[in-house]
């Protein structure tokens, strides 16, 4: 049986591998987690302990296979239950971080399973982010990043690669919601800044907000 604070930790290595698949460092993950690297050298040996995770020395620590199996089966429930949330209670897609942060922990795999069901195996959380399914596959979902099309690029707004809270009430003040159709009109080549059609209106929109928004074709 994992601690909550173990899950958190499995999670992060998780994400950060993405970026970093030769190891990732004590450091590293400290500053994901926002905590002392003395703090993360104590987890890292509970989860080695564990057969969570394997270390070399100088070279940092990667997920073994039951940490990986372990950490996707977390994030799983997290972004189901951030569907069930947005789709069944009506929260706002900026409200469910911080509650699936908390329901992600449920032991259940039962529970999950029938969630998934209930929310007819939804493939995308309300952020645009993969769902794996029961089995630990993450589906396949062809995007690119807004900052990366070139004019006349379009098709549909499907996610976000900052999912703060911040920046989606951002979003939400400027009317730029999920599943809206989007064209590239014009990229400014001083500022790299875009103007956008977007359900029928047209805006402009900065390279950082630009470098946040998925599009697919």
């Amino acid at each position: 049986m994992l601690t909550f604070s173990e899950e958190n930790h499995l999670k992060a290595i998780f994400h950060l591998e993405r970026t970093l698949p030769n190891g990732v460092s004590t450091n590293a993950l400290a500053k994901e987690m926002e905590t002392k690297a003395s703090s993360i050298t104590d987890m890292i040996k509970k989860l080695s302990e564990k057969k969570l995770i394997n270390y070399k020395k100088y070279k940092g620590f990667k997920l073994s296979q039951f940490g990986m199996e372990t950490a996707i089966a977390i994030i799983r429930k997290h972004r189901l239950w951030e569907v069930f949330l947005v789709e069944k209670l009506n929260f706002s897609w900026d409200e469910v971080h911080e509650v699936a942060e908390q329901l992600e922990h449920i032991k259940s795999e039962k529970l999950t399973n029938k969630l998934d069901a209930f929310l007819s195996y939804p493939k995308i959380d309300p952020h645009g982010d993969p769902i794996p399914d029961e089995d630990g596959n993450f589906p396949k979902i062809a995007k690119i990043l807004f900052s990366e099309c070139q004019v006349g690029d379009e098709g549909t707004f499907i996610g976000v690669k900052d999912s703060s809270p911040i920046f989606l009430q951002f979003l939400d003040k400027n009317n730029i919601c999920l599943n809206a159709k989007v064209k590239i009109l014009q990229k400014e080549a001083f500022d790299l800044s875009l103007k956008i059609e977007i359900n029928n209106n047209t805006i402009m929109v900065s390279h950082k907000t630009a470098s946040n928004l998925y599009l697919q074709s």
